[in-house]
């Protein structure tokens, strides 16, 4: 059931100006926001997938970049050991972090060091991460359809099956006895997770994949965010709905939720940040977060004054959340393009569109996922120094040449280089491939 609006109040409508007028006298009068403000922290080279925050207010993220960032006061290190993206962190205790991505891995990281020790590996994507409450053990959600158990001492790893599908995020009860997991085949389900024998409980199928999920307080609730834009509250013994907020946005990608001020917020698709009020089970404030692209990030500060979003750009984004409404989206002013894409040639359109989230076209180093294309006609593949490619790149006989870009992109990077770390896609129209060589023939030198 949805839970039932509260009566209308009289409101003048205000313009923008009017609007921002407002709120900065509202910011003068509220002392606990007033030292809080949009903030941007930038310095990644793709997009961002992940982030936790820290006792402290210290921000993790986890981006397309193949990094970790740590950033305290804008200022970011790098943790870097993963050999693709990075999609998930989560902060254990004051000082460690735990990451995972699309290598297959899972990083425990020191602070103050940076200093990082692969814990293992599933056979998919690590979707999602959550750390117990008694900071002994690490659970990681995986595309492999299993959830690992990984103790934070040491010692070979568990594996839990029972899902239909990807499992695509995990969260322990506070209490520690139970672990529940969402999953792409549609259900939620309940794990006596130090049980080896243990079946887990099946709590509903909500018959579209479920991305990620939360637990309240007590376990008194769980809340999830799903591929149709479901957007639920429900009884963690029965499954039954307790508040519906499900708009007309999808799919929902991020969750975080702030227990000292019961804030539950949910990123979409479409950019949009819905702020949730758990105590009175109400839609406290939902605004355009993004100008473009989708929110895939987000966490609460400390206090729960800020909530820090990030998605397609390479920069995370911080809103005090009492001013949410103050705000134009985000972002507008930046552009994966260097300038409208009806302005650009079509070698140059296609780069843009194909090859610019991983490649730069500047000499080295770069913070982008892939190695730099500068020079790249007549280089060896895999030979950028310092890049960690894969052993069947690194190993291979190709040079690239006119002919070799043309027949990567022909037919893909899965057929061409099977076992590389290049993401499958194609350019299928040969007048379209020879603009693009012909643009990095002129870009890359």
């Amino acid at each position: 059931m949805r839970p039932n609006p509260r009566p209308a109040r009289r409101r003048i409508p205000l313009n923008r100006p009017m609007r921002r007028l407002v709120a900065g006298l509202w910011l003068l009068a509220a002392a606990p926001v007033a030292a809080q403000d949009f903030t941007t922290l930038k310095g990644h080279g793709g997009p961002i997938m992940g982030l936790a925050v820290l006792p402290g207010g210290a921000v993790a993220s986890a981006s397309f970049d193949n990094s970790v960032g740590l950033w305290q006061d804008r200022a970011p290190r790098w943790l870097e050991g993963h050999d693709a993206a990075v999609i998930a962190v989560a902060r254990l205790g004051a000082e460690r972090l735990v990451s995972g991505g699309d290598d297959f891995g899972l990083i425990l990281w020191d602070r103050d060091s940076g200093e990082g020790r692969h814990l293992g590996a599933h056979k998919g994507k690590v979707a999602g991460l959550a750390v117990s409450p008694d900071g002994a053990w690490i659970a990681s959600a995986s595309w492999d359809g299993s959830i690992g158990l990984w103790s934070v001492a040491g010692g070979a790893p568990r594996f839990l099956t029972g899902h239909d599908g990807p499992v695509t995020d995990v969260a322990f009860a506070p209490d520690g006895a139970r672990l529940y997991s969402s999953s792409a085949d549609g259900t939620l389900r309940e794990w006596d997770w130090r049980d080896p024998e243990a079946v887990p409980r099946a709590l509903l199928d909500q018959g579209f994949g479920i991305n990620k999920l939360v637990v309240g307080p007590g376990a008194a609730w769980l809340a999830y965010g799903a591929v149709d834009g479901a957007t639920r509250i429900v009884d963690p013994e029965t499954g039954r709905a307790i508040a519906d907020f499900t708009l007309d946005r999808r799919p929902v990608l991020s969750l975080a939720y702030h227990e000292e001020t019961a804030q539950l917020a949910a990123g979409d698709g479409h950019g949009h940040i819905m702020v949730i009020d758990t105590n009175d089970l109400r839609i406290a404030r939902d605004f355009k977060a993004m100008a473009r692209g989708p929110v895939w990030a987000l966490a609460f500060s400390p206090d729960g004054g800020m909530i820090y979003a990030g998605g397609l750009s390479e920069v995370i984004y911080g809103w005090p959340v009492a001013l949410l409404d103050a705000y134009d989206p985000a972002g507008a002013a930046e552009h994966s393009f260097l300038r409208p894409p009806e302005e650009m040639a079509n070698g140059e359109r296609q780069f843009m569109r194909k090859c610019s989230i991983c490649h730069a076209l500047t000499p080295p180093p770069s913070r982008k996922a892939g190695p730099t294309l500068f020079g790249v006609f007549g280089r060896p593949a895999g030979s950028v120094p310092g890049y960690p490619y894969s052993p069947v790149l690194a190993n291979s006989d190709i040079v690239w040449t006119d002919e070799t870009i043309d027949a990567l992109f022909d037919l893909g990077p899965d057929h061409y280089i099977p076992g590389s770390k290049m993401p499958m896609q194609r350019i299928t129209a040969a007048r379209d491939r020879d603009d693009l060589v012909a643009y990095l023939r002129r870009a890359t030198q």
